[in-house]
């Protein structure tokens, strides 16, 4: 089989080769999948550059994301059979990735059905984006219908996935992206209100939109100076939740406003669920699920690539030239 490899850290287009690796072997507890597509995330590019948070094996394969069709089972896997469509992440001996190849194992207890209809390039960039968003807003933000809700770097993968869930709870929704394209596409994905915050001022916004109320629920993936700002238009008992760091600085919380405006800052670690509430793992898959099956929720793909075009997506990727989700296919 192919597979992108990476044999040394460094930029995408100076480390990620093509080539030939061994065929990968169905091991109890896991699954072997032909590779239908798979989504870019900045992690990958942080992966070779040797800067995540979890250092893999070299060589190995990036690719965080994927959705692919089971080829083969483990000898003790009974949920799940060949020609089965799943997504969720990749497993690799390397320690990190391995969706960037003709072919990919996962874990058979970490994965999920590719819900009815949804593409492949659909499915890859799904479960993470989407499971985030609705453990986010319904499990930490205790989203109720008629509520306002803020929702910043829309354009995004889990932004555009928390407009969508927020306006299928019945919530009023307020996005914000950066400039005039992006701000179309908050309106086509179901924002109530659009906000281009590099020429408007998203706080005087959300304060004429409620009465000077403030937003119930604050969605917040940048952090930073959009953490600082969204604290002046938060309402009475309203949620700031902290999903990401994405402007590269992590904010402070002062405490004593905390105290005098009566809300939460609520932290959101969706990966921990697994290990802590597992249950609320498969809550969550199934309330997407018939949101799907409803037409509420559709993923946000802004361009498919081929799986040649890897490094060309990796730096659109990384020079924030994509919106949504980015994904590659077989060539």
């Amino acid at each position: 089989m192919k597979a992108w490899l990476v044999e040394k850290n460094g930029d995408p287009q100076d480390v990620l080769e093509w080539k030939d690796t061994p065929d990968l072997q169905t091991r109890p507890g896991l699954v072997k999948v032909k590779v239908l597509a798979a989504a870019l995330n900045f992690p990958d590019i942080l992966l070779c550059q040797g800067k995540y948070q979890q250092t893999p094996t070299l060589p190995f394969t990036p690719g965080v994301e994927i959705c692919g069709e089971i080829v083969e089972v483990g000898e003790d896997v009974t949920r799940w059979k060949v020609g089965d469509r799943v997504c969720g992440g990749p497993f690799s001996d390397a320690g990190a990735g391995g969706g960037y190849a003709e072919y990919a194992l996962m874990k058979a207890d970490g994965i999920f059905a590719v819900p009815a209809g949804m593409p492949a390039e659909e499915a890859a960039g799904y479960v993470v984006t989407y499971q985030t968003s609705w453990a986010s807003l319904h499990i930490r933000g205790n989203i109720k219908a008629g509520e306002v809700v803020l929702v910043h770097a829309g354009a995004g993968g889990v932004g555009s996935s928390a407009i969508q869930i927020a306006k299928a709870a019945g919530a009023t929704v307020i996005a914000t992206a950066g400039g005039p394209e992006k701000k179309r596409i908050l309106t086509e994905l179901g924002a109530d209100i659009a906000v281009d915050y590099l020429t408007e001022d998203f706080v005087q916004i959300v304060k004429d939109a409620t009465d000077g109320r403030g937003a119930d629920i604050i969605y917040d993936p940048v952090g930073g100076d959009i953490y600082d700002k969204s604290t002046k238009c938060i309402a009475f008992e309203g949620r700031i939740l902290i999903i990401g760091f994405t402007s590269g600085r992590f904010a402070q919380a002062a405490t004593n406003h905390v105290l005098i405006k009566n809300y939460s800052v609520v932290g959101v670690h969706w990966g921990y669920y697994r290990q802590m509430r597992p249950e609320a793992i498969g809550q969550a898959d199934a309330a997407l699920t018939q949101l799907y099956a409803d037409g509420k929720i559709k993923p946000y793909v802004s361009k498919v690539y081929k799986m040649s075009q890897v490094i060309e997506a990796l730096i659109d990727l990384g020079g924030r030239k994509t919106t949504g989700k980015v994904v590659v296919i077989p060539d």
